[in-house]
């Protein structure tokens, strides 16, 4: 019976990730796997973030009542190997950094599920410019693709590239991204199309995000993922290694 059990409860996560995952998650580093109801998300307790987070958009989760910030250390991870909300005191002070969502906050806002979206394993450093700028009208024009009616699945992440700064209060070793990807895909019916953007931490808040566009195949190859593993190779070539897939639905 117990190994009946846990044969079920294993199930039960497979499916989970697999709704928020196309073509299976990530691969490629090393990290802790956490998948929840409404994103998966892979911890990496040496940079204390996230090295991906892997979300499923659909219309029945958008539009939601408001909802609050109540930052949390995730209960899952290790306190060694995440941070917690003093850490980030002084942050927006000392180096211009909000705590930004890798999964928003509003593309979940009508879910149950919504509140752990603010445990601090799914938060970064984010510089200002960048969080309310470029990268939150990437996320809402995601959410406008959503509304015309088009599930939607994203693979988003941090770039260690260049040394931006450290958080000035936290008492954990940690590293701070220098900047971000995006993946945005749809699958309709087995017709797959993808749009990837990297956006650095130096952005102006008047930056369009069309202007990160860039291809799959670049994003893996500057982090090391493999970011949908299962993918059919013979479809690889024209979802992964060329631009525009889903740039005019994206509004570019």
């Amino acid at each position: 019976m117990k190994k009946y059990f846990i044969s079920i409860m294993a199930f039960v996560a497979f499916s989970a990730a697999a709704d928020n995952c196309v073509y299976n998650c990530p691969t490629g580093v090393s990290g802790q796997t956490i998948t929840r109801s409404i994103y998966t998300l892979h911890n990496n307790s040496q940079t204390k973030f996230a090295n991906w987070v892997a979300y499923h958009v659909t219309p029945s989760t958008i539009d939601g009542p408001s909802r609050s910030r109540n930052w949390k250390a995730d209960p899952s991870i290790n306190s060694a190997n995440t941070l917690e909300p003093n850490d980030y005191t002084s942050a927006w002070a000392t180096i211009g950094t909000d705590r930004g969502h890798q999964v928003p906050l509003a593309s979940f806002s009508n879910t149950a599920d919504w509140s752990t979206l603010n445990y601090l394993s799914n938060i970064t450093p984010q510089d200002s410019d960048l969080n309310q700028g470029p990268w939150v009208d990437l996320e809402n024009a995601v959410r406008n693709v959503v509304r015309s009616g088009q599930d939607v699945y994203v693979v988003s992440g941090p770039l260690y590239e260049w040394y931006f700064g450290s958080l000035p209060e936290a008492d954990e070793s940690h590293t701070i991204p220098s900047g971000y990807f995006k993946v945005v895909i749809t699958d309709v019916n087995g017709w797959v199309e993808a749009s990837a953007f990297i956006m650095e931490q130096n952005a102006s808040r008047s930056d369009n995000f069309c202007s990160t566009e860039v291809t799959v195949n670049e994003v893996e190859s500057r982090t090391g993922l493999n970011i949908m593993p299962s993918l059919p190779s013979y479809k690889e070539s024209a979802v992964e290694g060329q631009l525009g897939g889903l740039s005019s639905d994206l509004g570019c």
